[in-house]
């Protein structure tokens, strides 16, 4: 039941990031905003206020609508507040991605697992939210003459932007795959003790969140595809090593040297997409993201299936042939597309 869940969050909030995307070109950033926030606060007030399981699949297809919204609309609103440092702005937004999801990790543990009261006081945050965004007012600059259809017609089109969504898929994949396996494989494969497992995982979410804030402040969209392609050759490095090798004690730092290597990698295609089309920006990232639940479903299914058939160290291999691949789907960016002739 629990996939069941989170297959139907995954429709909505990828259905959401698509379409508020293209709004986002069109129509006041923070409105939308709001309406995600209410959406959002309220699907978490109500999740599992009634028993019923079909009640609370049409509940959380609604919660990833809201997260789908905020994804949708909150890079795109960078790209109007801070469009010479987007990219920087960018990656610092998904350093608090990062950082929040580390924070509700440790607050359910001092929650003793109470989620629900977690999610009640979550819902009602993100309602003093939306009185924010009620009274908040950003210009909207720029903007697409074309219609959606012609935009839509662009991205379909755009031989860059599916490699990039590409790229994108393989990325998230590996991402979350290696968030999902890291304490079982310490466990079952390295000996760890769970206490240790859960550490080497904090600190590879250390090293995204470090990686985040300090690789963006160098990002300039002429150099994006040069350093995602570094980032890529050094990601496979360093999950080779960390899935590869025994390494005891030294595995703490590889996981942060993992964590930061593939750290800003997302956030600066992201950017990149988004200032190559910044007059449509916003629909672009938003096509783009669609990517996060796609690629947060293959990946973990594939391990899953090789896992069963053959073993986990088998299955984690997936992790370091995955930024290997995306390496060599960024070298026909670097050398077609860069310089870029940015359509900013």
């Amino acid at each position: 039941m629990a996939i069941l869940i989170l297959a139907i969050q995954n429709v909505g909030f990828g259905l959401a990031v698509w379409l508020a995307g293209a709004l986002s070109d069109t129509t006041s950033k923070t409105r939308l905003l709001l309406i995600g926030s209410l959406i959002l606060g309220f699907g978490f007030l109500t999740f599992y206020v009634s028993p019923s399981f079909p009640v609370n699949m049409g509940v959380m297809f609604f919660i990833g609508v809201g997260m789908g919204i905020f994804e949708g609309i909150t890079d795109a609103l960078l790209f109007d507040l801070h469009e010479e440092r987007a990219a920087y702005h960018i990656n610092v937004n998904h350093f608090f991605v990062t950082f929040g999801s580390m924070l509700i990790a440790f607050y359910l543990i001092f929650l003793e697992n109470q989620w629900r009261i977690a999610m009640v006081q979550a819902g009602l945050i993100i309602l003093l939210l939306a009185g924010f965004f009620a009274l908040a007012y950003v210009e909207q600059r720029g903007g697409p003459q074309e219609s959606y259809r012609t935009r839509l017609r662009a991205i379909a089109s755009s031989p860059l932007l599916t490699r990039l969504f590409i790229i994108s898929v393989v990325l998230v994949g590996a991402d979350v795959g290696a968030m999902g396996i890291m304490t079982t494989y310490l466990v079952e494969v390295r000996g760890f003790s769970q206490f240790g497992s859960k550490l080497a995982l904090v600190i590879f979410l250390a090293g995204v969140a470090a990686g985040r804030l300090v690789i963006g402040r160098f990002a300039e969209t002429q150099r994006i595809p040069r350093m995602v392609l570094t980032l890529f050759g050094l990601s496979t490095v360093a999950f080779s090593v960390l899935f590869g090798l025994n390494l005891g004690a030294l595995t703490y730092l590889i996981a942060f040297l993992a964590g930061l290597t593939m750290s800003a990698m997302l956030p600066l295609i992201l950017a990149y997409a988004g200032a190559r089309y910044r007059d449509m920006a916003g629909t672009v990232m938003g096509a783009i993201k669609v990517a996060f639940p796609v690629g947060g479903i293959i990946t973990p299914f594939l391990m899953s299936i090789i896992a069963g058939a053959l073993s986990l160290q088998a299955a984690v291999l997936i992790l370091p042939l995955s930024m290997a691949l995306g390496f060599a789907l960024m070298l026909p960016v670097v050398g077609t597309y860069e310089p870029a002739a940015a359509q900013a």
